[in-house]
């Protein structure tokens, strides 16, 4: 009876937390968002005058860091240390830093996400309670649920972030212990960032895909391993770029300084700053009759890759979500698909190809685009998942088997 009851008395623990978990991280999700989209929206009207100081915000970003928490560059790598079983605790003042970063590297053009940066706030806070009301250490619900409550509050899609949060960490074995607590997490985290004025982007796709005849069945394998061999590109070159830098630029103020030069002159004179920021402005096009370009999808992957390696702040997943989108249109075009479909498919298979994820891009895709194409997602999706290799943004991603 006894025992009993201490296990509803911790049910009951992991219930009220992840309430708690999410309405804090959907309140900073709201301010960090918001803040981010001002943000951008005034790098993009004085881009002349902010782009070529890049080098400075590097050497600020890094500053920043080496004199507040060292510990904190690793970033997403303390999640999932954390995750694993490595280390107990995560700094709190990664919060701050992340955020900062994350704002700078978009003032001054830098190419980058923000989905990390949630992630990184939700389970360093969520982690952070769970010792404070005096949760077994060694579990990962509460972790979990923070991320989920950082992804949810941020992108307006709770179940896809919960299903990203259980099954990232090991990839091919779900967390489902942390089911319900992830939840409510996400739910109220989202609900609350909502009710605080950050909006979801959601493109209702009117007409569905269908699978009618084996040619197409054909060219939807034919986009998912296409769209997962970009994301694991991705994933790789991320991967070895940092690994060649770290060696022969070991500096780290040498190394975002010097690199930060040709960046910004690229990133200034390609289109006035089209590639600088989320990517947002490539998925608007991509799903408003807007001028995509055929290279668009490759430009912003290798400007987010050597953005990202050389020690700037922000994630990876927005930018991947261009890409794919942006690719997407290109490739509609080719196998005779709508492109915007196409382009719908591509936001989240290659996400999945570059996180070694599967349910969570099925889930983005429903959740931003309508379930009409719920299967040409789950296709698509599932093949760009298979072909990656195992690769993924996350190097500290284990991998189940």
């Amino acid at each position: 009876m006894e025992k009993k009851l201490q296990s509803f008395i911790l049910f009951l623990k992991y219930v009220s937390l992840a309430v708690l978990t999410g309405v804090l991280v959907g309140i900073i999700d709201a301010v960090f968002g918001r803040g981010l989209l001002a943000i951008s929206d005034f790098r993009m009207e004085h881009y002349l005058f902010l782009i070529p100081f890049l080098p400075l915000a590097g050497l600020l970003i890094t500053w920043l860091y080496y004199r507040f928490s060292e510990t904190s560059l690793k970033g997403m790598t303390l999640v999932f240390e954390t995750g694993q079983k490595k280390r107990e605790d995560i700094p709190l003042v990664l919060i701050p830093l992340v955020m900062s970063g994350t704002w700078i590297t978009h003032l001054f053009g830098g190419s980058a996400g923000r989905e990390g940066v949630a992630v990184q706030i939700g389970a360093t806070l969520s982690h952070a309670l769970g010792h404070r009301f005096h949760l077994p250490k060694d579990s990962r619900i509460m972790l979990i649920t923070g991320m989920a409550a950082g992804f949810g509050g941020l992108f307006q899609t709770p179940l896809a972030a919960v299903f990203f949060s259980m099954e990232v960490i090991v990839a091919g074995k779900m967390q489902y212990h942390a089911l319900l607590p992830a939840l409510i997490a996400s739910y109220t985290a989202a609900f609350t960032s909502h009710m605080l004025g950050l909006e979801k982007f959601y493109v209702p796709l009117q007409d569905a895909v269908k699978i009618s005849d084996g040619s197409i069945a054909v060219r939807l394998v034919v986009l998912g391993i296409i769209f997962g061999l970009t994301g694991m590109l991705f994933s790789f070159l991320l991967a070895q770029l940092k690994k060649f830098l770290g060696e022969n630029l070991k500096n780290p103020y040498v190394r975002i300084s010097v690199i930060s030069i040709p960046l910004a002159l690229i990133l200034l004179l390609l289109y006035n700053g089209r590639y600088s920021g989320l990517g947002t402005n490539l998925i608007s096009a991509a799903f408003s009759d807007g001028n995509i370009y055929a290279y668009d999808w490759i430009l912003k992957l290798l400007l987010t890759v050597l953005t990202l390696a050389i020690g700037f702040q922000g994630g990876e997943v927005t930018p991947l979500f261009s890409i794919g989108a942006s690719l997407g249109i290109v490739l509609g075009e080719i196998l005779g698909f709508s492109p915007v479909h196409c382009a719908a498919l591509g936001y989240a298979a290659v996400f999945a190809g570059a996180t070694n994820t599967l349910f969570a891009p099925v889930l983005i895709g429903l959740e931003v685009f309508g379930s009409n194409d719920m299967i040409p997602f789950f296709i698509v999706c599932m093949i760009a998942y298979l072909v990656n290799g195992n690769k993924s943004i996350y190097g500290a991603q284990e991998v189940n088997g």
